[in-house]
């Protein structure tokens, strides 16, 4: 079966889905007259492989109908991008190892360029990151793609939530080799920002990087954790989270206790959808549709 892009957009609104073609919060420009080659990537959150519940009762299967609708498509993303909460969290070392083999193992059917993974706190915050850093590589990494510089942190392997001194400076020197005007993506799973700290949706130090950030112009910053849809802005920074492939969460402080939304089975994936971002690759104008699961515009 194939099926074309937009067809793909609504097949994945299995939930944890953005697409981003250019992206919002800056043009294509890549800087000094250059126009950057339009691309598009896909970015799937919180797939918590291992959890299993009432909140999600088609828990192992949601990610591997992803793998499969994404390989579907006859228009393939540059790359796709977890970012976070890879795996659900467990005491258990040897526990914690095949569920991200596991996951691996999954993702690997995959029939991208590229496939870009971040730490969530459930990966990676009660070993620092060592069986993460075993099955997945580096916590923090950089990448240049068609004149974007992508950047991604790590925000959870420190049991604080913080990014941490050593990854500040390493992120210090890798801005500074940037000019000021040049396209930046910025990847976590916390938000930089104190979206809501009574629930843990923020960053120790994220002020800290945030200020390192501002002086960037075409800078953009996705992120996960939250498992819902999210809009933000800090000065001319656009943050947006993405959904869970798991399960949605409620809204920061609308409830007394952070918990998983109740499954509704008569609206099987209520709370979970996906976004649609459209670049004019001439302008770098940017537009953004949001879908509920069966490709209903919302």
């Amino acid at each position: 079966m194939h099926i074309d892009r937009r067809e793909l957009l609504k097949l994945l609104g299995l939930g944890g889905v953005v697409l981003g073609s250019g992206l919002p919060g800056f043009s294509l420009a890549a800087g000094k007259g250059k126009v950057a080659e339009d691309f598009f990537f896909l970015q799937l959150s919180d797939t918590h492989w291992g959890f299993s519940g009432p909140p999600n009762p088609e828990a192992d299967r949601t990610l591997k109908q992803v793998v499969q609708t994404v390989n579907a498509t006859k228009a393939r993303p540059d790359f796709v991008v977890f970012t976070g909460d890879l795996t659900h969290t467990t005491d258990d070392d040897a526990l914690r190892r095949k569920r991200m083999a596991e996951f691996k193992a999954i993702v690997s059917e995959l029939k991208v360029p590229r496939v870009v993974f971040l730490p969530g706190e459930h990966d990676a915050s009660l070993d620092k990151g060592q069986a993460y850093q075993e099955h997945f590589g580096a916590l923090h990494q950089s990448f240049q793609h068609k004149g974007v510089h992508f950047i991604a942190l790590d925000n959870v392997s420190d049991p604080s939530g913080a990014v941490g001194d050593t990854q500040i400076d390493w992120l210090k020197s890798e801005l500074g080799k940037l000019d000021r005007d040049a396209p930046i993506v910025v990847l976590t799973h916390r938000p930089l920002f104190d979206l809501y700290p009574q629930w843990d949706w923020a960053t120790a130090d994220g002020a800290k990087v945030i200020s390192m950030l501002e002086p960037y112009r075409h800078l953009t910053v996705f992120y996960g954790h939250i498992h819902q849809e999210n809009h933000r802005m800090t000065g001319h920074i656009a943050h947006h989270s993405a959904k869970s492939l798991m399960f949605p969460l409620p809204a920061p402080g609308s409830v007394p206790k952070r918990q998983p939304v109740a499954w509704d089975p008569q609206h099987p994936g209520r709370g979970l959808g996906y976004r649609e971002v459209e670049v004019a690759g001439k302008t770098g104008e940017v537009k953004l549709e949001e879908y509920d699961v069966k490709g209903a515009r919302v």
